[in-house]
């Protein structure tokens, strides 16, 4: 991938539809083979059969459930053994659009499951090997609601901010190791995730909807560049870097032996 480069295969999760499927696609026609990670069969089976054809790269399907947890090991095991494998697109994730007060605390515990701890997992089980072979690349896939908690559902929102924190932490820890990490923070996309979380993206202004085809030419292109934190939306990336500049700027009087002056004069008034 441009001065990037780290052929061999790509594992990608949620991959039967949407960013999944195109994140395939695009790879497969940058020289990846492919291990394909859904739980609809058939529908890995026709795109793997699809880019197969198109590309001549060698595409694995694994049906699997990675709420499940003798799924989600099995795909644990595979990055763990297979030393073929150079790039983890955690991809796979839902989404909620109702209200906290008004969610199923079940399906956020589920929410909860897929976005953050399979991704966790498989994060863990992949890197170890990247880094005993310095060569190794973490896609993240999170979401611009990382940035805006009041946006949508809570938990959505929370799980999504994990992923963001979660990738700048890999990142700090394995720039030195050849190891990449890329977070990608997608608007609203066009794609069936909007309908499954409560609210088809046909109901929201056009001009906020991006095709995932523009999403994920534009996230790989982030990748080229070297970006820890892709914003395909964000017009003016130096936001970006204003925003992530003023929150290292807070580190160092984030833990001070004394309380701030305005804690401390309000508690003398007080007395």
């Amino acid at each position: 991938m441009s001065k990037h480069s780290i052929p061999g295969t790509a594992l990608i999760t949620g991959a039967s539809t949407g960013i999944g499927a195109l994140y395939a696609d695009r790879l497969a026609r940058r020289g990846f083979d492919l291990i394909l990670v859904a739980r609809n069969r058939e529908r890995l089976d026709q795109l793997a059969r699809r880019i197969s054809d198109e590309t001549h790269r060698l595409v694995e399907v694994i049906p699997a459930d990675l709420n499940d947890v003798a799924d989600l090991a099995r795909i644990e095991s595979r990055l763990k053994a297979d030393a073929s494998v150079t790039l983890l697109v955690n991809n796979a994730g839902v989404g909620a659009t109702t209200p906290l007060l008004g969610s199923d605390v079940d399906k956020m515990d589920a929410m909860i499951r897929l976005n953050i701890i399979a991704l966790t997992r498989l994060a863990y089980a992949a890197v170890p090997g990247f880094v005993a072979r310095a060569n190794g690349a973490i896609i993240n896939i999170a979401s611009v609601v990382a940035l805006a908690p009041d946006l949508l559902n809570g938990v959505y929102g929370a799980t999504k901010a994990f992923v963001l924190a979660f990738s700048q932490s890999l990142q700090h820890e394995l720039a030195d190791k050849h190891v990449r990490v890329q977070v990608v923070l997608p608007g609203a996309i066009a794609t069936p995730f909007w309908g499954l979380a409560g609210l088809p993206y046909e109901n929201l202004p056009e001009q906020m909807v991006m095709s995932a085809e523009d999403l994920v030419d534009a996230a790989l292109v982030g990748f080229d560049l070297g970006e820890l934190v892709t914003l395909p939306s964000l017009p003016d990336a130096q936001q970006w870097t204003d925003f992530d500049a003023a929150r290292v700027a807070l580190r160092p009087n984030l833990s001070l032996k004394t309380p701030a002056p305005r804690y401390l004069a309000a508690r003398r008034a007080a007395a």
